[in-house]
């Protein structure tokens, strides 16, 4: 759990900590509590397109005693953007675009790890969900050696719109999967590129298979069916060094 200075309790302390900046992790309301208040701060929430939870008071009275009046807000130490601002600030830079596409990995050692190496491997920015993804807290940050403080993170409400953003801006998508008979080293690399990585249990997400314009698998020949998705990540974005790399 975080620790307790880390969430805000109240409908408006939570109203004015957001309009003053401030990067809700996750935010639980109670469930059919309404009023003036709560429905400025529904409005405020909506308006910012921040994910919220409707939970019963009594996960709410689990979180604190506090008088959190229906209202609980947990605050990241992570700062976010959205990938609109950073994309056209890479071209600016006249760098080749390398962005890192997380989709629904839970794990947030994974994150964590995958995140450093990330960091390491020169990656522009990684785009998470803002739903369904693993909760950027102080063990994310631990495993990713403060990596996340460093690297442009993107939480988006809707990756979808997200991939089809990145392909109008001439940057492909690769999906990393399995399902492909592809190695990752017949991949152009060289040109503007997004990688996607699947969840741990199911790869990448059907919907978001069709969208990409290639596939690639990372050849094995041990006896273990998969990798664990942080290795995998670190073997793909090392492909993309060495196609880059000049010597």
């Amino acid at each position: 759990m975080a620790e307790e200075d880390s969430y805000i309790y109240g409908i408006r302390a939570i109203i004015e900590a957001i309009n003053a900046g401030k990067e809700p992790e996750k935010i639980f309301l109670q469930a059919g509590l309404s009023g003036a208040l709560m429905n400025e701060l529904k409005s405020l929430l909506q308006q910012k397109e921040i994910v919220y939870n409707q939970v019963p008071v009594e996960k709410l009275n689990r979180i604190t005693r506090q008088n959190h009046q229906g209202a609980v807000c947990l605050i990241s130490s992570i700062s976010y953007t959205r990938v609109e601002q950073v994309v056209p600030h890479i071209y600016e830079q006249g760098k080749t675009p390398l962005i890192l596409i997380l989709d629904r990995i839970t794990d947030v050692r994974n994150v964590g790890a995958i995140a450093r190496s990330a960091e390491c491997m020169g990656v522009d920015a990684i785009v998470i969900p803002a739903q369904g993804g693993a909760q950027l807290n102080a063990d994310a940050v631990k495993t990713s050696a403060g990596a996340l403080h460093k690297i442009n993170v993107c939480r988006e409400p809707n990756l979808k719109l997200v991939i089809h953003y990145l392909k109008q801006c001439g940057i492909k998508l690769v999906a990393c999967t399995e399902k492909s008979k592809q190695p990752i080293s017949a991949i152009d690399f060289d040109e503007p590129v997004a990688i996607i990585m699947g969840s741990e249990d199911e790869g990448v997400s059907p919907e978001y298979l069709k969208l990409c314009d290639e596939r690639a698998m990372i050849p094995m020949t041990g006896t273990i069916a998969s990798l664990n998705v942080s290795a995998a990540t670190a073997i793909i974005l090392y492909e993309v060094v060495r196609q880059r790399r000049v010597v």
